[in-house]
């Protein structure tokens, strides 16, 4: 069969990743990532799994430190050129989303500008929270008029919330509290204006983002029952219109329990295949796989999914 998936959720664990899990980096409850990865390794993944291209990120909230106030933004910089070095060794293989420091606004405009208009990446990388930071918050307004005005495809990759210690309950964040943290960005967005005064984002939401597809209406419903002291009147048509315009990958979310609730907020076209790998372990890529397909997606929509839907938004696989 033919090898033209574009996976837009795959992660980089080489160089300057690799070196800061070697440090003892670790998330929230003592979690590790212990992958190795190199350009190899994902290239013979990518053949096993009939995948042409992947879209890289490094979705990890670091900051400066007492000894080294910035190892956030020479982290961002050495990960976006090792990106750029990738794509030119494989050409049509690789593409990336800058990641970015989260120091400040202005940390991250700088390095969004050295990525897209020097390095040529393909999008950026933003967190669900970045510190305890969420969209519709005074941090990000000149981040999102930046992305708005250019249009690029904006990755939103959950992490842990602020309080993740007592919410998880000993858990990794990654069953079930990541993609509630996905829920209450988009849903803080909405309720703030973002997506009034920012119509041209382009936000790609991971897990076809987690609930928030099941919590739709609900979200536009309470739009008429009370808002918070710094949220702005929106209607659920608002809701709505916006759901219907994210993009939602199926990585860890090919299932009908994840795509069914999908295709009530938004349309098939809007769809990306995704797989999360390496840190989702490849057996259970393959049978997110193997639950796409059995959906019973026909062969236009299937195809769209796997590799149109992305080609559009990605010039470099299309």
């Amino acid at each position: 069969m033919p090898r033209n998936r574009i996976d837009v959720h795959a992660h980089y664990l080489g160089g300057t990743v690799a070196e800061l899990f070697r440090s003892g980096f670790s998330l929230p409850g003592g979690y590790k990532i212990a992958v190795r990865w190199s350009a190899q390794e994902a290239l013979a993944y990518m053949d096993r799994q009939r995948i042409a291209g992947q879209l890289l990120s490094a979705p990890w909230n670091v900051t400066g430190t007492t000894e080294d106030p910035d190892f956030a933004v020479t982290f961002a910089r050495s990960v976006n050129e090792e990106y750029a070095a990738l794509i030119d060794e494989h050409p049509g293989r690789f593409g990336a989303f800058a990641a970015v420091p989260g120091d400040s606004p202005e940390a991250m405009l700088t390095e969004i500008e050295y990525a897209l208009d020097t390095l040529h990446l393909d999008g950026v990388l933003l967190n669900s929270n970045t510190h305890g930071q969420y969209l519709g918050m005074p941090f990000f307004e000149p981040v999102l008029a930046e992305l708005n005005r250019r249009q690029i495809p904006v990755f939103l990759h959950p992490t842990h919330g602020p309080h993740i210690t007592e919410l998880s309950l000993g858990r990794p964040s990654s069953v079930i509290e990541y993609t509630f943290d996905t829920t209450r960005n988009i849903t803080n967005a909405l309720y703030r204006g973002v997506f009034q005064r920012y119509p041209d984002l382009k936000l790609i939401l991971a897990h076809c983002g987690g609930p928030l597809p099941t919590l739709g209406w609900r979200i536009a419903e309470h739009t008429t029952m009370g808002i918070g002291p710094e949220d702005i009147p929106i209607g659920p048509g608002h809701v709505t219109q916006v759901l219907r315009g994210l993009y939602y990958d199926t990585a860890l979310a090919g299932s009908r329990n994840s795509l069914l609730p999908t295709l009530e907020v938004s349309g098939v076209d809007h769809i990306l295949f995704g797989t999360d790998w390496p840190a989702a372990p490849e057996p259970a890529v393959i049978d997110n796989i193997a639950n796409l397909i059995s959906f019973g997606f026909d062969e236009k929509d299937l195809a769209g999914i796997e590799h149109g839907n992305a080609a559009r938004l990605f010039p470099r696989f299309g």
